[in-house]
């Protein structure tokens, strides 16, 4: 395997920054659904669309579009599909109907697949095999940083000017981050055809069935939930659609506490951290309607839910490295699994939402919170190398 003469630290952080605003993208109707649906004549179960939209479309992108490209140049393809993301970015800002809005979400989900099936294989070729991990930690870390800053951030950006600003500055970021991904990454050819047959053999490994379906169910429920987290805080606890922004900022630091505490935790109880995750935010979701009817108690709530999802991303990948054969095929599959269970989660949840009342969606979230909690539990400890239960 080819190694780089020097590590090309700026590449990395251009890729992390790719990622970082890509999955903004993907989530930033979240903090903004209220302002969104009132401005485009929608129910905010329809608005919960500019979820799903985007998480569907990259689910499939991300195995099939490395397919497509075949033999083309890993830097061509990361700057064009960024700039794919700049062209879909503007697009939303400028969308006079509803129908187009989510036009042009399709292209921000192409860009998020693409982009994301690629990033984490070209670690290696940036850097040295000694820091290959240090490097992989901060292109995924833009992940992390997407879902508990970048959708806080740009939710303030909105409600102090408004949405349309908030995705306009998104393409203008992403433009930035193509020119930086062209002008730092190295000509880097693919060194053999992605293949699908490979990721259909992870499933043979019972570790790694047990780490996508619980990354389903957990990510699922969560969005089934979260996504309509704007009118939860303001008709369940009461708090003016003004502090959304800054409690979204906070529950964002509680998940920036929560990855490193589960850094910590995972990499000696792998199992454990696991099986924490959708246990708690079984206890978290369920009490919501019940316990959160004040403001206090509903931001209480919040940052407990911020500490839990946060530490999801670095628990799941802990698990996976200990169980799969194959570790980047399972990583490519995770990421299959991720964000189709954003985008079905998000509708699942607006059904919900529209069909009957928030707290009933609150609830059937926790059921799949419950099916995650006993998955892991009827699966044995050393299937992860942990001893103990």
């Amino acid at each position: 395997m080819e190694q780089p003469q020097a590590p090309r630290w700026w590449a990395v952080v251009a890729v992390m920054m790719g990622i970082f605003l890509l999955v903004t993208a993907e989530q930033l109707p979240i903090g903004l659904l209220s302002q969104v649906a009132s401005s485009m004549g929608v129910t905010p179960g329809m608005a919960g669309l500019m979820v799903t939209v985007p998480g569907v479309v990259a689910a499939f992108s991300a195995p099939l579009l490395p397919v497509a490209v075949g033999r083309l140049d890993r830097r061509i393809m990361l700057t064009l599909l960024m700039g794919v993301m700049v062209v879909g970015s503007v697009l939303t800002s400028l969308a006079s109907s509803f129908v187009w809005l989510l036009a042009s979400r399709v292209l921000v989900g192409l860009s998020i697949g693409g982009f994301w099936a690629v990033a984490g294989s070209i670690a290696p070729r940036l850097v040295p095999e000694a820091q290959v991990s240090k490097a992989m930690t901060v292109i995924f870390g833009g992940v992390a940083a997407a879902s508990v800053l970048g959708v806080p951030l740009g939710t303030l950006l909105g409600e102090f000017s408004s949405w349309r600003v908030a995705f306009g500055s998104l393409g203008g970021l992403s433009l930035l981050t193509a020119i930086a991904l062209w002008w730092w990454l190295p000509p880097l050819p693919p060194r053999e055809p992605v293949r699908l047959r490979i990721l259909a053999q992870q499933f043979s490994n019972r570790g790694v069935r047990v780490a996508v379906l619980t990354t389903g169910f957990v990510v699922v429920g969560h969005f089934a939930a979260y996504t309509f987290i704007s009118p939860v805080l303001q008709d369940i606890s009461g708090i003016a659609q003004r502090h959304v922004g800054s409690l979204l900022l906070l529950y964002g630091a509680a998940g920036i506490l929560g990855n490193i505490a589960a850094g910590m935790f995972a990499g000696r109880h792998p199992y454990r951290a696991v099986l924490a995750i959708p246990s708690l935010l079984l206890l978290v979701v369920a009490s919501f309607p019940l316990l959160g009817v004040q403001p206090s108690s509903g931001v209480m709530l919040l940052m407990v839910w911020g500490a839990v999802f946060g530490s999801v991303s670095v628990s799941i990948q802990t698990w996976i490295l200990r169980t799969a054969p194959n570790t980047e095929a399972a990583t490519a599959l995770m990421a299959f699994t991720f964000n189709l269970s954003i985008g079905f989660g998000a509708m699942v949840g607006g059904r919900i939402v529209d069909g009957t009342s928030l707290p009933v969606a609150m609830w059937a979230a926790s059921g799949l919170f419950l099916l995650g909690t006993l998955l892991v539990w009827r699966t044995p400890s050393r299937v992860v190398g942990e001893k103990h239960r």
